[in-house]
């Protein structure tokens, strides 16, 4: 079956009709408050509170337990966006499932199945999200798979069969974009090729073939999710892409039977996929001309932005701020109110200069106590202090309104805490900005801040004032230092181990 068309009508797609229902156009009416979304709350008074002119909307004080989380989230912006400020793994999903019962959508806007965001449930049972949005858990919500995300529809379908399975309603909640980029399984070969061929130098990816897909895309011989329409047309483009591949490194080979194979599997994921696809961009613009609230979610984070990180140590995609517009077709002067999410130390997966790394017994002391292992790959994650000089780079990028520190409990038991305040180059010389020379980076010197530790458990603790003075003090330097308020700490990873500040 072919996908009759890409334009959707929400009513039909999220309970208003047959969910299969594909509209040839998407015009505002069809948005209009009147239409009845499947997605927001069937009451009126519920429904009207959702929108920005609104002086009261649904949020997540149930799960947090206070009126200042009210009144915090009800004050975002219409176009709002959580991303993340170190080397990913921050903890972004959880204030997206939190901030969620707020905002009408919720949409991813690059990265792939790298990106690993774990969230529970009011039952305190996890899931580990990838390509979904994290406010899958939000029964009202809906989301958005932008044109800036690479779809493994493998992974895609896995990861909704297993939501599913455990009670999570998706068909009709989840829209993907008719622009974004197919990732086949042969980009996850290719990465992987290509790791062993770096041999020392490796980057250190997921191996989910989010480089490889992004490469095809940007020599424009990628396949698109419209592109499942053509399926008289979908075998010659799968097998320029895969003899690529085949001319490009010795150990990839393709026959005839494996391209048949692949065009016939796709034919059959095209026909599931059709529910879900709709030109998004549409969607997303005509929501915001009718005052819908929309959270973006980013993956990974700006120490990985294919321009302002760690460059080549990095992703393949923007998690910046700049990511958001090109990866959703959102208009720059549409944003809103930015939210940096940074844990209350540093961590990284693979390969890559870490000027606040914490190595050996301390650093595996930190790492058990966090249980950082990579959601996606299990990785064990590097661990170290928290750095001041790349959060304000970070901050200087995005232009966030707030951050979100996370993970504050982990340092509970720590005797003295310390926060890298400054580099400096062997010459003693202070370096005044993050350098994108990763030679000169990976032998600064750090000028840390040393602070005591508090030695008592946070982790039920709900108001700020309440937290030990040496973890106020803490937060309060880190606020002074970066020049960018805190209003979000986590002491937990459950829904409503959150603090609002």
């Amino acid at each position: 079956m072919a996908l009759s068309s890409i334009a959707v009508d929400p009513v039909a797609l999220c309970g208003g009709g047959s969910r299969s229902r594909i509209w040839s156009s998407l015009t505002p009416s069809h948005l209009a408050p009147s239409a009845g979304f499947g997605w927001r709350r069937k009451a009126s008074a519920a429904a009207a509170s959702r929108t920005v002119s609104a002086t009261a909307a649904p949020t997540a004080v149930e799960e947090v337990g206070q009126g200042d989380v009210f009144e915090r989230v009800a004050s975002l912006s219409q176009v709002s966006a959580v991303l993340g400020t170190q080397w990913g793994d921050e903890g972004k999903g959880k204030l997206v499932d939190i901030l969620a019962k707020s905002f009408d959508v919720v949409a991813r806007c690059q990265g792939g199945s790298n990106a690993g965001h774990t969230i529970y449930n009011d039952e305190g049972k996890k899931f580990a999200l990838h390509l979904v949005p994290s406010g899958i858990l939000n029964e009202e919500t809906l989301c958005v798979i932008g044109n800036g995300v690479v779809v493994h529809l493998p992974g895609l379908f896995q990861e909704i069969h297993g939501l599913e399975s455990n009670g999570v309603l998706c068909t009709g909640r989840i829209l993907v974009s008719d622009r974004a980029h197919l990732l086949f399984d042969f980009h996850q070969v290719v990465d992987g090729l290509r790791e062993a061929e770096l041999a020392n130098s490796f980057i250190g990816t997921t191996k989910r073939g989010i480089g490889p897909c992004y490469s095809s895309k940007v020599i424009r011989n990628g396949i698109r999710v419209c592109d499942l329409r053509h399926m008289d047309t979908f075998a010659q483009k799968l097998e320029i892409l895969l003899r690529d591949a085949a001319s490009r490194f010795e150990g990839f080979e393709y026959t005839t039977d494996i391209l048949k194979s692949e065009v016939e599997k796709y034919k059959r994921f095209a026909e599931r996929l059709e529910p879900f696809v709709a030109d998004t961009v549409q969607v997303i613009n005509e929501s915001i001309l009718q005052k819908r609230k929309i959270l973006v979610e980013g993956g990974q984070a700006t120490m990985l932005d294919i321009d302002f990180g760690t460059y080549p140590f990095v992703t393949s995609s923007s998690p910046s701020a700049g990511g958001i517009c090109t990866g959703l077709g959102i208009a720059p002067k549409n944003l809103g109110d930015l939210i940096g999410v940074v844990k209350a130390y540093t961590t990284r997966v693979g390969s890559g200069p870490f000027p606040t790394e914490i190595l050996g017994k301390d650093g595996d002391l930190l790492r058990d106590a966090g249980r950082e292992f990579g959601t996606t790959t299990g990785r064990p994650r590097r661990c170290g202090w928290l750095d001041i000089v790349a959060l304000k780079y970070c901050c200087q990028i995005n232009g966030f309104s707030s951050l979100n520190l996370t993970k504050l409990d982990v340092l509970s038991e720590l005797p003295e805490i310390k926060l890298g305040i400054s580099y400096r180059q062997t010459d003693g010389e202070k370096l005044k900005s993050f350098p994108a020379d990763l030679s000169l980076l990976e032998q600064v010197q750090v000028d840390y801040e040393v602070l005591p530790g508090w030695n008592s458990d946070i982790s039920s603790i709900r108001k700020y004032n309440d937290l030990p003075l040496a973890a106020r003090q803490y937060v309060e330097l880190i606020e002074q230092l970066v020049g960018v308020p805190i209003h979000y700490i986590g002491v937990g990873p459950g829904r409503d181990a959150i603090i609002c500040k």
